[in-house]
């Protein structure tokens, strides 16, 4: 089975210069706990998470006018249209990332998570080892040093 089967085509996106609280406002309004950066030519070129505002902008008191390109995880890991789903599970365990942008041509054209993945598979055991594996990989340490802190 390859991801695009199973991925959600609509991907919530804003300019990687877009400030951080219209990327606040954009996550409550469409009800999404991220959103991929893109450029003009919809490249994916970063990923921001609620966690990420959460930690990065709101616990460190930062203008939520600052462009959210600065709080970003980026370059952004992405998998290909054409993956297997094993092969894009081993990569978002290997990057420890929930999300995982598809492109297809370079062009952004999807998001799988590991949710989905879940489901898609059934196979709740395999689930829950590779959140286990992405969550031991969000601790501060790791968590800054992703972000060059």
């Amino acid at each position: 089975m390859q991801i695009r089967e199973i991925m959600t085509e609509s991907v919530v996106t804003a300019p990687s210069s877009s400030p951080a609280y219209n990327i606040a406002s954009l996550m409550r309004d469409r009800n999404v706990g991220s959103v991929v950066l893109v450029d003009n030519a919809t490249h994916p070129v970063g990923m921001i998470t609620d966690r990420d505002l959460v930690i990065c902008v709101l616990a460190d008191a930062i203008d939520v006018s600052s462009p959210i390109e600065r709080f970003a995880t980026a370059p952004v890991i992405t998998g290909d249209a054409g993956m297997d789903l094993e092969e894009a599970a081993a990569l978002m365990v290997n990057h420890r990332i929930r999300r995982l942008p598809v492109v297809d041509d370079g062009q952004l054209v999807g998001i799988v998570t590991l949710d989905d993945i879940a489901v898609r598979t059934g196979d709740l055991e395999v689930a829950q080892q590779m959140t286990a594996d992405v969550a031991r990989a969000a601790l501060p340490e790791f968590y800054f040093h992703q972000r060059g802190g």
